[in-house]
């Protein structure tokens, strides 16, 4: 791709001029706080794609390889007073690099076609690679493998990443979860459609299927598709357009956004590019309208939840105390148990039950690309015998950013570190956070500090367990003498 038909050179010209220097983004930039370096902050970046534009550079390796070292948290946005669009230049930066072939090498060429053109684009062939991997671990082979030090015939890469392989669900949403549910009372306020995500499904189905059981307690007539296209966040992300324009015409095509009065994501990464359907499809005129209609449909569970007036669990009874002892999220996982999940205790005294301390973890593409920063906390704040501490830097990144933890390992383990340490200054016993690769970037990070009895777990799973312990109390009640 010559000069003249670079994607920088034709982005409109309004969106490099919005940055005025004046450095309000230094001081939340990550990767600024780490090396002080102005070409590492968003600044130092926009400065070089500028140049770029006017002609005065060519795309080349030091300046790919910076795009790839910004994490692409968006928190500069939320602090810029003037709106810069600072996602948008650094994907388009991604995708020109990416047509440039600038990075390319053969294995990595292998890599990425392999999983974001192959994996990522069949939603079967996703779910069978989890459940082999699942396989895998069921079996107590992959504890076999660590435990007699198999991993030591690994590449160095592969073997130094083993340790972060996820747990897979034993069940996946389509397995938990019917095409079409709605609330027992038969009361009817609207209807949605949930969106369950790709790595979520096979990771977290129970967050899932919670979600689901909250909006069944609001009014919600839920729609979930039992085969479901991936959103294309990690494509648009990684430079991939044209991959992710086609898994968007391929949700369009399954999904028609005028049946529903909400289109529901629980996940803050996947929920941030699913907001930009409309951009990312503007050009096409047979899916233009569609995909302004998704966008204006498109809502966070919390962000839906709020706005309707979500009902608020309630407390125990004067005299009846309950301690709910929330279970680990692949407790949840299978919906046979789900009935048995919450251990209640009943105390006829007029003892209060011990609030729990819980403290909130903001995914960057929730709080920075959705701006939905105080609906979790409200929902947080709702739960009975919960007590929400806020934690230092609640807005930084944790260093998971799609794949950054994998792309840039050291930066990315500095952050989870720092994180780490936040989250242990507030004494919670519970962190809250809205997005899988958060999940697991915490959770790891916390394990490995020796937090093992910590929890980690999404705000819409403890709204399900109040309501389902608010179920249990009205039934023990009734079956008082």
């Amino acid at each position: 791709m010559s000069m003249g038909k670079s994607g920088l050179r034709s982005l409109d010209y309004s969106i490099l001029q919005q940055c005025m220097h004046c450095g309000m983004c230094l001081p939340v930039c990550p990767t600024y706080a780490e090396t002080r370096r102005e070409r590492h902050s968003p600044r130092g970046r926009i400065a070089l794609l500028r140049a770029i534009a006017d002609g005065e550079l060519a795309m080349n390796r030091a300046i790919a390889e910076e795009m790839n070292y910004c994490l692409g948290c968006l928190a500069c946005t939320s602090a810029c007073p003037a709106g810069v669009d600072y996602g948008t230049m650094v994907e388009t930066a991604r995708a020109e690099a990416e047509e440039l072939r600038i990075l390319a090498t053969p294995k990595r060429d292998f890599i990425r076609w392999s999983t974001m053109r192959v994996l990522f684009t069949r939603p079967r062939l996703l779910r069978l690679v989890g459940r082999l991997l699942w396989l895998w671990q069921a079996s107590g082979l992959q504890a076999l493998s660590r435990r007699w030090r198999l991993t030591r015939l690994l590449p160095t890469r592969i073997r130094e990443l083993e340790p972060l392989t996820p747990r897979i669900c034993a069940k996946f949403s389509h397995q938990i979860i019917a095409p079409i549910e709605r609330p027992r009372d038969g009361g009817v306020k609207h209807r949605v459609l949930v969106l369950t995500g790709c790595m979520q499904d096979l990771m977290f189905s129970e967050i899932n299927r919670a979600t689901v059981d909250v909006l069944l307690e609001n009014g919600c007539e839920v729609h979930t598709p039992p085969a479901q296209f991936c959103c294309g966040s990690l494509h648009a992300h990684n430079g991939d357009h044209a991959t992710a324009q086609l898994l968007a015409r391929r949700q369009l095509d399954a999904i028609d956004p005028a049946r529903y009065d909400a289109i529901i994501s629980n996940a803050g990464g996947c929920g941030s590019h699913l907001r930009h359907y409309d951009r990312l499809l503007a050009g096409e005129t047979a899916y233009s309208e569609r995909a302004r209609e998704w966008t204006r449909k498109l809502k966070d569970i919390h962000e839906w939840l709020v706005e309707i007036g979500f009902r608020r669990p309630a407390p125990c009874g004067e005299h009846r105390t309950f301690n709910i002892q929330f279970p680990t999220p692949h407790q949840t996982a299978n919906a046979e148990v789900r009935g048995s999940m919450l251990e209640v205790g009943c105390s006829r005294s007029g003892d209060r039950g011990r609030s729990a301390p819980v403290t909130y973890h903001e995914s960057c593409h929730l709080c920075h690309g959705q701006k939905v920063s105080a609906q979790p906390r409200a929902i947080l704040r709702a739960l009975p015998g919960v007590e929400l501490r806020e934690c230092a830097e609640a807005t930084w990144c944790c260093g998971s950013a799609g794949i950054y933890n994998i792309t840039q390992p050291r930066t990315a383990t500095w952050l989870q570190e720092r994180k780490v340490a936040h989250l242990r200054a507030t004494g919670a016993e519970i962190v809250a956070l809205a997005n899988p690769g958060c999940h697991l970037q915490v959770a790891n990070g916390l394990r490995a500090a020796g937090c093992v009895s910590t929890r980690v777990v999404h705000p819409i799973v403890l709204l399900a367990e109040a309501y389902a312990a608010e179920r249990s109390t009205r039934s023990d009640v009734g079956q008082a003498p």
